[in-house]
């Protein structure tokens, strides 16, 4: 009976083959992010760059926004010879992580004060390639996976991808203190050959041997219209697709305007970046795992439309605790409360609202149209929070935190319109 209670277990599908295999990915594809924002902020502030270059630093993220450009291309075209090697999927994994490695070692040699101009390019590298795996892993993901294992298989690529976010958050912290900025990148860089072997090891999912198969020479105006015109011309179809951009987009922009700035934050008040590492990365990580759980139950008794209305107000109450700290300065305790705060309802929004993007996907555009949807959401991460440095340089800490309270209102009002227009391609709701 207990065995058989074992192989009953929910929780035992995650330590499938292919669970554990999208898990690693996921991994490879949560180190870069730091590497390029929040880790590379500590390393900038602590060399004594300002905090509005350090804001600007932000837009470096851009590729994370415009990856619907260059999906199709990754989607839809097979690479030579390590296409024919691997596949298209495991082909183009192996590719953009190649290319990582060589740029993540290469930003470690930089310099941010001397050279910030060579550490933007390296930077801009780093982030180009880490959103061309993400395209891979996400199609990778959805293929792999049945119907009924989508929600299971996203929550194993979220897992893997926090656990790379803390490696490269934490982790490069510690290394750097004991060692260097060159060698902590040298390390994270090394961190990425977990996702190459688990390409390796993986089968290329069925989906895209079939697609590979089938494809026939086709000419550039018929390839066009599937691939790229398709997707894209069946999302604006869709009743107030308008607002529901602007929702994705805005969901997440005062706490992408907070986690721009936090490293920052902390380094003025004094923390240090052992500190920063135990409290704001691996505490924080454990606060983000218990905020994603909590997402997701509350999905399974709550409605869509009321998890995302939480969500809000949870981002906006524990934005709170960062003028508290504000104003009190160093003092770990408090911080240990904020950081926790802030990263629980951080999980929590972020597990709702994959659950939205994934609803809202067309299944026969799954990886255009995720793809579209995830660089809006890195909008508000990127080309939205760069004024973030130069708003806390002319207004304070307090008042910049009490005005990323304000900028989650416009999602929230845009929140209520998405569901007056509530309707899925096939007539049903989504806010049900």
């Amino acid at each position: 009976m207990s065995v058989s209670r074992v192989k009953k277990s929910p929780w035992m599908i995650y330590f499938q083959p292919k669970f554990l295999t999208i898990m690693a990915l996921g991994f490879s594809g949560g180190v870069p992010l730091a590497l390029t924002a929040s880790t590379l902020f500590v390393w900038m502030r602590e060399t004594g760059v300002d905090l509005t270059t350090i804001g600007i630093f932000a837009a470096l993220g851009t590729p994370y926004t415009i990856k619907f450009l260059w999906s199709p291309l990754v989607d839809q075209l097979p690479l030579p010879i390590l296409g024919k090697l691997f596949g298209r999927r495991r082909s183009w994994l192996l590719f953009s992580q190649a290319l990582l490695i060589v740029f993540i070692i290469a930003l470690g040699f930089s310099s941010p004060a001397l050279d910030p101009a060579m550490t933007a390019v390296l930077a801009f590298a780093v982030a180009f390639f880490s959103a061309t795996q993400d395209i891979v892993i996400d199609a990778f993901r959805i293929e792999k996976m049945e119907k009924k294992e989508q929600a299971a298989g996203a929550t194993a690529y979220v897992y893997g991808y926090r656990i790379g976010m803390l490696a490269s958050g934490a982790g490069a912290l510690y290394l750097a203190t004991f060692y260097s900025w060159s060698v902590a990148y040298m390390a994270m860089a090394g961190l990425i050959l977990v996702g190459s072997a688990a390409a390796l090891l993986a089968k290329e999912p069925q989906a895209s041997e079939a697609a590979a198969k089938n494809d026939k020479p086709k000419d550039a105006a018929a390839w066009l219209g599937k691939a790229v015109i398709e997707p894209f011309a069946d999302f604006l179809t869709r009743k107030g697709w308008v607002f529901i951009l602007l929702f994705i987009t805005l969901f997440k922009f005062g706490d992408a305007l907070v986690g721009t700035m936090t490293n920052p934050f902390l380094i003025d008040l004094g923390f240090s970046k052992i500190e920063i590492a135990n409290v704001a990365k691996l505490f924080g990580f454990w606060a983000t795992m218990g905020g994603l759980a909590i997402g997701g139950v509350m999905l399974a008794k709550v409605s869509l439309f009321r998890a995302l209305l939480i969500s809000f107000f949870v981002q906006i109450v524990s934005t709170t605790l960062f003028v508290v700290q504000a104003y009190v300065g160093y003092n770990l305790e408090l911080l240990a409360a904020t950081i926790a705060a802030e990263n629980l309802a951080s999980g929590m929004g972020t597990a709702v609202f994959l659950a939205y993007l994934s609803i809202l996907c067309n299944v026969r555009y799954t990886a255009t149209q995720y793809a579209l949807f995830s660089s809006l959401f890195a909008i508000s991460r990127t080309w939205l929070s760069t004024a973030s440095g130069l708003l806390a340089e002319q207004l304070g800490w307090p008042t910049f935190f009490i005005i990323t309270m304000v900028a989650a209102v416009p999602g929230l009002i845009l929140l209520f319109l998405i569901r007056k227009y509530d309707q899925r391609e096939d007539g049903h709701r989504i806010f049900t």
